[in-house]
């Protein structure tokens, strides 16, 4: 059959719908710079994670970020927890210690979540009842020693200093428990005297040696070249990081801005935390277990990654990261952190 040539008109027709088409298309993105976002923003109600706190607490947040977000706060015990929310797709970001963001990272291959900025070094101790008989290394052989959470970065820090001094766990064979349990959980138990020590992030240890009959037997810091390590990061899920960059700066420089804060004045910074503590705990902290616990922690952005190897090789050895040594090349990002201190005239991080 012949082929008919097909009438200008026709063309032009076919042209003006295509057009209208790609228009409509273009003036409705499928992202709408206009829409709301959900920032589903974990942490602790620990001293530890004190930007997340007070900047959740006085909204420094909320104005970084602005009216076009919305920032849904979840409150976790420790870090594995919020690992797996991470994972699960109902949390975007979240201050964690160093541990549990390594071992996202590795069990994800390096694809669920990048480290932006640091939140706190130092912070954690070792605490012993003071009538369970240790009074030196060897003296926990046999006992029961507590962790906030198993694979949290207490819990691990304890397993490798116990394996450091040559003390078996039950399950290498030998006769000493590390038990995993949530932090007010520890304090009752310390109380009760059913367990004999903890390793604990602040305010914890300075609770267990004033309310407890506790004494600290370790300070962390004591562990560290220059007694600085990382206690508590910013991470973020690659996820959000891809789809919303602008708004993971914003947040980064309201994250600085906190930091700078609380240095400056550390006398107004507790009291707006232990508020804080309080509403989301039902208790706030006496001031000498504030002041006793602040002392062993400094609040910083810089995320201190000579330490995030050394916490990477204890969970390796305590065979929580599986076969082989993990590669951590990619689990930073401090592209945006670095913009805002170079906005900001502060030194970059490494």
């Amino acid at each position: 059959m012949e082929n008919k040539p097909r009438s200008p008109q026709l063309g032009w027709l076919v042209f003006a719908i295509l057009a209208f088409v790609f228009a409509s298309c273009a003036s409705q993105p499928s992202a709408n710079p206009n829409a709301l976002v959900t920032l589903r923003f974990g942490y602790f109600p620990n001293i530890t994670h004190a930007q997340a706190v007070i900047g959740i607490a006085d909204g420094t947040f909320q104005r970084a970020l602005g009216d076009q977000v919305k920032i849904d706060p979840k409150i976790f015990n420790a870090g594995p927890s919020a690992i797996e929310a991470l994972f699960a797709g109902q949390l975007d970001l979240t201050y964690i210690g160093p541990n549990p963001a390594i071992n996202g990272y590795v069990k994800s291959k390096g694809a669920a979540l990048r480290i932006i900025a640091g939140a706190t070094s130092g912070g954690a101790v070792l605490v012993v009842r003071s009538d369970a008989g240790i009074t030196q290394a060897s003296d926990f052989a046999g006992k029961k020693t507590a962790s906030p959470q198993l694979g949290n970065t207490q819990d691990v820090a304890l397993r490798a200093w116990l394996l450091k001094q040559g003390i078996k766990l039950k399950e290498q064979g030998g006769d000493t428990s590390v038990i995993p349990i949530a932090n007010p959980d520890i304090l009752t138990l310390f109380r009760k005297k059913e367990i004999d020590a903890a390793w604990v992030p602040e305010p914890w240890g300075a609770r267990l040696a004033q309310e407890a009959s506790g004494k600290i037997f370790l300070d962390e810091r004591d562990l560290w070249q220059d007694g600085k390590f990382t206690t508590a990061l910013v991470i973020v899920s690659t996820k959000f990081l891809k789809e919303h960059p602008d708004l993971v700066k914003q947040f980064l420089a309201a994250h600085v801005e906190l930091s700078q804060r609380i240095n400056a004045d550390p006398a107004s910074a507790k009291q707006k935390l232990n508020r804080e503590i309080e509403r989301l705990t039902g208790a706030a902290l006496p001031q000498g277990i504030l002041d006793d616990a602040w002392s062993r922690q400094l609040v910083t952005y810089d995320p201190i990654s000579s330490s995030l190897m050394g916490s990477a090789n204890a969970a390796f050895n305590a065979g929580f990261l599986g076969d082989t040594t993990p590669n951590l090349d990619t689990i930073y990002d401090l592209t945006l952190l670095n913009q805002v201190l170079k906005e900001q005239n502060l030194p970059a991080v490494k």
